[in-house]
Protein backbone atom coordinates (compact mmCIF):
# COMPACT_ATOMS: atom_id res chain seq x y z
CA UNK A 1 0.00 0.00 0.00
CA UNK A 2 0.84 3.61 -0.60
CA UNK A 3 0.39 6.51 1.33
CA UNK A 4 -1.85 9.61 -0.42
CA UNK A 5 -2.34 13.15 0.59
CA UNK A 6 -5.77 14.83 0.12
CA UNK A 7 -5.56 18.58 0.17
CA UNK A 8 -8.99 19.96 1.23
CA UNK A 9 -9.67 23.22 -0.78
CA UNK A 10 -12.07 25.86 -1.31
CA UNK A 11 -12.97 29.14 -2.36
CA UNK A 12 -12.76 31.78 1.00
CA UNK A 13 -16.51 32.83 -0.19
CA UNK A 14 -18.05 29.38 -0.40
CA UNK A 15 -17.37 28.61 3.26
CA UNK A 16 -20.67 26.53 5.07
CA UNK A 17 -21.85 28.79 7.31
CA UNK A 18 -25.58 28.18 8.92
CA UNK A 19 -27.35 27.57 11.84
CA UNK A 20 -25.02 25.53 14.60
CA UNK A 21 -27.48 22.53 13.81
CA UNK A 22 -26.62 22.62 9.75
CA UNK A 23 -22.68 23.34 11.12
CA UNK A 24 -22.98 20.47 13.09
CA UNK A 25 -24.54 18.33 10.00
CA UNK A 26 -21.73 18.99 7.58
CA UNK A 27 -19.07 18.00 10.73
CA UNK A 28 -20.99 14.75 11.18
CA UNK A 29 -20.98 14.22 7.15
CA UNK A 30 -17.01 14.53 7.90
CA UNK A 31 -16.71 12.18 10.26
CA UNK A 32 -18.93 9.52 8.71
CA UNK A 33 -16.37 9.78 5.59
CA UNK A 34 -13.44 9.78 7.85
CA UNK A 35 -15.13 7.08 10.03
CA UNK A 36 -15.42 5.13 6.56
CA UNK A 37 -12.12 5.30 5.31
CA UNK A 38 -11.01 4.68 8.89
CA UNK A 39 -13.25 1.35 9.50
CA UNK A 40 -11.20 -0.01 6.09
CA UNK A 41 -8.41 0.36 7.82
CA UNK A 42 -7.13 2.66 5.52
CA UNK A 43 -6.71 6.03 7.34
CA UNK A 44 -2.94 6.74 8.20
CA UNK A 45 -3.52 10.12 9.96
CA UNK A 46 -7.27 11.99 9.86
CA UNK A 47 -5.48 15.30 9.75
CA UNK A 48 -6.79 18.79 10.76
CA UNK A 49 -8.04 21.95 9.87
CA UNK A 50 -6.03 24.87 9.08
CA UNK A 51 -6.69 28.21 9.88
CA UNK A 52 -6.95 31.03 7.71
CA UNK A 53 -4.08 33.06 8.55
CA UNK A 54 -0.38 32.29 8.08
CA UNK A 55 3.23 33.22 6.77
CA UNK A 56 4.80 32.78 3.95
CA UNK A 57 8.75 32.70 4.04
CA UNK A 58 10.89 33.40 1.06
CA UNK A 59 14.28 33.42 -0.18
CA UNK A 60 16.47 35.50 1.58
CA UNK A 61 14.74 35.35 4.86
CA UNK A 62 11.85 37.40 3.49
CA UNK A 63 8.65 36.77 5.05
CA UNK A 64 4.96 37.77 4.58
CA UNK A 65 1.33 37.67 5.57
CA UNK A 66 -0.17 34.99 3.52
CA UNK A 67 -1.29 33.12 2.17
CA UNK A 68 -3.94 36.13 1.18
CA UNK A 69 -7.41 33.72 1.32
CA UNK A 70 -9.47 36.63 0.56
CA UNK A 71 -8.44 36.40 -3.33
CA UNK A 72 -7.50 32.79 -4.17
CA UNK A 73 -8.50 29.27 -3.46
CA UNK A 74 -7.91 28.26 0.50
CA UNK A 75 -6.37 25.00 1.81
CA UNK A 76 -8.74 24.03 4.29
CA UNK A 77 -6.86 21.29 6.01
CA UNK A 78 -5.57 17.92 4.70
CA UNK A 79 -5.66 14.06 5.73
CA UNK A 80 -3.40 10.90 4.53
CA UNK A 81 -4.84 7.43 3.53
CA UNK A 82 -3.39 4.52 2.36
CA UNK A 83 -4.52 2.71 -0.83
CA UNK A 84 -3.18 0.41 -3.04
CA UNK A 85 -2.67 2.68 -6.25
CA UNK A 86 -3.58 5.86 -7.27
CA UNK A 87 -7.09 5.20 -9.16
CA UNK A 88 -8.14 3.65 -5.53
CA UNK A 89 -6.98 7.25 -3.57
CA UNK A 90 -9.40 9.30 -6.07
CA UNK A 91 -11.99 6.62 -5.59
CA UNK A 92 -12.10 7.82 -1.68
CA UNK A 93 -11.51 11.33 -2.23
CA UNK A 94 -14.83 11.07 -4.20
CA UNK A 95 -17.29 10.47 -1.24
CA UNK A 96 -15.52 13.82 0.38
CA UNK A 97 -18.47 15.76 1.24
CA UNK A 98 -16.11 19.81 0.27
CA UNK A 99 -18.13 19.09 -3.12
CA UNK A 100 -21.25 20.64 -2.01
CA UNK A 101 -19.86 24.12 -1.13
CA UNK A 102 -17.66 24.14 -4.36
CA UNK A 103 -14.09 22.92 -3.06
CA UNK A 104 -12.59 19.96 -4.19
CA UNK A 105 -9.49 17.36 -2.75
CA UNK A 106 -6.20 17.03 -4.64
CA UNK A 107 -4.75 13.72 -4.26
CA UNK A 108 -0.86 13.58 -3.87
CA UNK A 109 1.12 10.24 -3.30
CA UNK A 110 3.61 10.34 -0.87
CA UNK A 111 7.05 9.64 -1.65
CA UNK A 112 8.86 8.80 1.17
CA UNK A 113 12.40 10.11 1.79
Amino acid sequence: MKDFLFVYRNDFKNQPTGSPEELQAITKKWMDWIGGIAAQNKLVDRGNRLTHDGRVVKPNNVVTDGPYTEIKELIGGYSIVKAESFDEAVEMAKGCPIFPFGGNVEVREINPM
